[in-house]
């Protein structure tokens, strides 16, 4: 007997980024659609107002529903549905811009998809870029989806993971500015980055080799002249992963790490901050590349850019991502 397909949420992102379009992009296509039931967490208003800008066709069997219909909705629905929340600000937002309202729709969006998620309404959520600024302005104080869906699903600490066909990274630290990196690592938090990232390349299918776990200071610290995070951090929390049967090296020299045949050797890749793993991350892997959050009790990825507000509402902005995206979701709900 066939199983229905998995039901996600795709919440909307920043109102005033690239968002909104490519979630219109997602709602045309059949091939993406015929994988999954899609619930989408917006505004019809603002949708509309988008399509138009961008010339698209507005989804025809699309169904607007109040957003307290969706426990209502039969199971056996295959058409996708908008969750129309009220965004009185939806007539007179501007594209491109840093506006408080874009930042408290887009929180809102995200609470709610992940409410349902927890509730088993949905079976994994899809989010659109938001942005950061836009958060702060409305008064949310996490930095970005992964602190707030932490708080949201109540676990101590979420680990940000990028997939890709040929290349996985994950981060040990997130959101920090660079000078506080060296002193949020600890054994313990190197060691849980490593465990996920683990159970994630089995997901994957790429447990069969190593994780390659990088160092934090040049030349991985030169045996101490550069620094010695290596020494007490990063090297005992690769020997307490191998002994708990993980397949874990390092420190690896991030310059050379990533070199092809670097990249064939190793099912994935830990880097110590956000840049030094997604700088060759999306050098390598952009247009395909999903942002998945590891250590939440459910499903969630994203596309692995920003609100593109250079672009915004203009059509231009490649949903490649955002397709991906809603693949992987699919394959990590059991889809």
């Amino acid at each position: 007997m066939a199983h229905a397909p998995p039901r996600i949420g795709i919440t909307l992102g920043d109102p005033a980024g690239v968002g909104p379009e490519l979630v219109l992009r997602l709602l045309s296509a059949a091939e993406a659609r015929s994988h999954a039931r899609l619930v989408i967490y917006g505004n019809a208003a603002l949708l509309r107002r988008v399509a138009e800008a961008i010339h698209a066709p507005w989804p025809t069997d699309l169904q607007v529903a109040p957003l307290q219909a969706l426990g209502l909705i039969p199971s056996g629905t295959t058409a996708p549905v908008l969750l129309d929340f009220p965004f009185p600000e939806a007539a007179v937002i501007a594209p491109g811009r840093v506006q408080a309202a874009c930042g408290r729709m887009a929180a809102t969006w995200i609470e709610a998809a992940a409410r349902d998620a927890l509730a088993g309404r949905i079976d994994g959520i899809v989010t659109a870029p938001i942005h950061k600024h836009a958060l702060r302005l409305a008064g949310v104080s996490h930095p970005g989806h992964t602190e707030l869906l932490a708080t949201l699903t109540g676990v101590p600490r979420a680990t940000m993971l990028f997939w890709s066909p040929r290349l996985i990274v994950s981060l040990a630290t997130i959101h920090l500015p660079l000078v506080a990196v060296p002193a949020a690592l600890t054994v313990e938090r190197l060691l849980d980055t490593i465990r996920l990232t683990a159970a994630a390349c089995s997901r994957f299918e790429r447990a069969r080799l190593p994780i390659g776990v990088l160092a934090l200071n040049p030349h991985a610290g030169e045996n101490g002249l550069f620094g010695d995070e290596e020494t007490r951090i990063i090297r005992p929390a690769i020997e307490a992963a191998v002994a708990e049967g993980i397949p874990a090296v390092g420190p690896l020299v991030p310059d050379t790490a990533f070199r092809k045949e670097a990249l064939a050797a190793h099912a994935a890749y830990v880097a110590m901050y956000h840049d030094q793993g997604l700088i060759p991350f999306k050098m390598l892997a952009f247009a395909e590349g999903v942002n998945v959050t590891l250590g939440l009790p459910i499903v969630r990825t994203s596309p692995d850019h920003g609100t593109a507000f250079d672009i915004a509402w203009q059509g231009t902005a490649d949903p490649s991502s955002l397709f991906a995206a809603l693949h992987c979701a699919v394959r990590l709900a059991g889809g």
